[in-house]
């Protein structure tokens, strides 16, 4: 009966609490299918509409990144040049955002410019799920708590969206 409890108990908290990484990786894995969708899309519209998405995901992802995640992390890692490169990679997509957002998606550049900003992305996805996020989960950080601190904080965010 006991058991039972526990697994109603924990059916309850975790739609709405999920691992700071795992809600990371989701945001990774969201972001790197509409990279996906772009290289396939022929119309301009739905082009324009895929970058306008992707490049919300990435600014909101980034801002939750750079507000709550990193400098949890960055004492508990002893590692500072992971959190340092991560901050500077983020500058470099920032960047390449600015250069994309609300432009019509014609032409070579404007291809080359989404192409190069997946491949940072991927780079920088790579990094933290390969070395960061391993290294702050045996870091012994609450996990769970950090997760609902990123959740709590994209809500507020979405919810400030025109």
């Amino acid at each position: 009966m006991a058991t039972a409890t526990k697994k109603s108990t924990k059916r309850k908290n975790s739609p709405k609490t999920q691992d700071a990484t795992a809600l990371l990786r989701a945001d990774h894995k969201l972001v790197s299918g509409l990279f996906a969708e772009y290289e396939k899309a022929r119309s301009f519209s739905r082009k324009k509409q895929l970058v306008s998405r992707l490049c919300a995901e990435l600014t909101l992802h980034a801002q939750v990144e750079e507000e709550i995640f990193y400098p949890t992390v960055k004492p508990a890692l002893k590692d500072k040049e992971l959190v340092l490169e991560a901050t500077v990679e983020h500058a470099t997509v920032k960047e390449l955002i600015a250069q994309v957002e609300g432009v019509k998606p014609q032409g070579e550049m404007f291809d080359a410019k989404i192409k190069v900003l997946s491949e940072y992305v991927k780079h920088h996805v790579k990094e933290e799920q390969n070395e960061m996020f391993p290294k702050a989960k045996a870091a012994g950080l609450d996990m769970m708590e950090l997760g609902a601190k990123l959740s709590e904080r994209k809500a507020e965010l979405r919810a400030q969206r025109p």
